[in-house]
């Protein structure tokens, strides 16, 4: 009898971790002992790294046929509850809930913005980019402003966060507006740009936004968001129709079905080989994981440079323990960071400490090659499974690989 691995999620750690538990069962020939169950709301990825860019809607990409060729399983739905003690999951589908049993659970179920509740009207009146509906709404809307009578409010867009979203968000949009004459600040409550960014890039960041036309208000936290206004809590008052929530997201609220430790934003705890450790069925990856990347103190980020390897990781080992196979450690010990800054180009840094290391026309090639094509999966199958091998490059030699690609 087979036994079964249950993903939840469909985003980048989800996708190859599915991928890779079949091509641990296909290496193996223990194909007819495993089978794998993906629950999602929809059969596709969507593309969150792009979602500051115009054009929202195409900012997916289906997964249907590749599962369906691969042999992977596709339940669409939401999961709405996790039971430890019977193996199971409860989820909602568009006209039934039912129950899942899984010998192996992998939760990659994302993360989404935090909005604050001791800020009134954020609910409200805030848009934001995490998601693929909420990016749409923030797109409709910059296209109707045009519409509305003049005014300083309409012609204000606050962008609320100066973090990797916040700062690649506003340097894109002055080439998204309609308006030329648009005033765009951002805010931050931090006393930097960028704070966890590091120092290194900081300089060129905050050139390009003066160079692209932003303002920059530093230390300066949000109080209160209207329809036509943001308070900052000094009790200025930004006059603004279009107020766009970038500061902060927390992991899946799946993480907290599971009784075991979680950090500050909410990803569970897990060993080396993803595993919740005191649950051994159960295995975290992508942004519901809290993981070391090696041996020096430095954790996985919320990012798809993270999500891609430990989706991969997660995928084998939770098949691994299913077919009797070894465990594979996750392991990421080199970084690089590429910042978008829209027009005026792109800052690329290396390393945990950001030292700068590339800017320019070379540096903007890099940045398209990964969001374009790189972080998509293949649409063949056989070139899918093969890429979904846990061992692969390390940051530095895809970095290197990237280049050779676009040069």
């Amino acid at each position: 009898m087979s036994k079964q691995l249950v993903i939840i999620g469909t985003g980048f750690a989800g996708i190859w971790s599915a991928l890779a538990a079949k091509r641990l069962a296909k290496l193996t020939k223990k194909e007819d002992e495993l089978e794998i169950v993906v629950i999602a709301p929809k059969p596709s990825l969507v593309v969150r790294p792009r979602l500051y860019e115009a054009n929202a809607s195409s900012m997916t990409h289906s997964v249907e046929s590749l599962f369906i060729e691969t042999g992977i399983q596709f339940v669409q739905g939401f999961v709405k509850d996790i039971n430890v003690e019977n193996n199971t999951v409860l989820v909602r589908a568009p006209e039934t809930v039912k129950t899942v049993s899984y010998d192996s659970l992998v939760i990659a179920a994302g993360s989404s913005v935090v909005r604050p509740k001791a800020i009134p009207g954020i609910h409200e009146h805030a848009f934001d980019i995490d998601s693929l509906e909420s990016s749409k709404k923030l797109e409709s809307h910059l296209h109707n402003l045009a519409s509305l009578p003049e005014s300083p409010s309409r012609d204000t867009i606050v962008v609320c966060g100066a973090g990797f979203t916040g700062i690649e968000l506003a340097t894109e949009l002055p080439k998204r507006l309609m308006n030329s004459n648009t005033r765009i600040v951002v805010v931050e409550g931090a006393k930097e740009l960028g704070p966890e960014l590091g120092p290194g890039p900081r300089p060129i960041i905050s050139q390009a936004l003066k160079e692209l036309g932003i303002e920059v208000k530093l230390g300066s936290l949000v109080s209160a968001i209207g329809a036509d206004s943001v308070t900052l809590a000094s009790g200025e008052k930004i006059e603004t129709k279009t107020a766009i929530w970038t500061a902060g997201v927390r992991a899946t609220p799946l993480t907290a079905k599971i009784p075991a430790p979680t950090d500050s934003l909410s990803r569970l705890s897990v060993d080396r080989n993803l595993r919740v450790p005191s649950f051994s069925k159960i295995f975290a990856t992508g942004d519901a994981a809290h993981v070391a990347t090696d041996d020096k103190g430095h954790f996985a980020l919320m990012s798809c440079q993270h999500a891609l390897p430990m989706g991969r990781v997660s995928g084998h080992n939770a098949a691994a323990t299913l077919l009797g196979e070894p465990l594979i450690q996750y392991e990421q010990p080199s970084y690089n960071c590429c910042l978008d800054l829209g027009a005026w180009g792109t800052v690329i840094s290396e390393g945990w400490n950001r030292e700068v290391k590339m800017t320019g026309d070379l540096a903007k090639k890099v940045k398209c090659f990964i969001n374009q094509k790189l972080i998509y999966p293949p649409e063949n199958a056989e070139e899918a499974i093969t890429m979904a091998n846990p061992i692969g490059p390390d940051s530095d030699q895809l970095f290197a690989q990237i280049l050779a690609a676009v040069a």
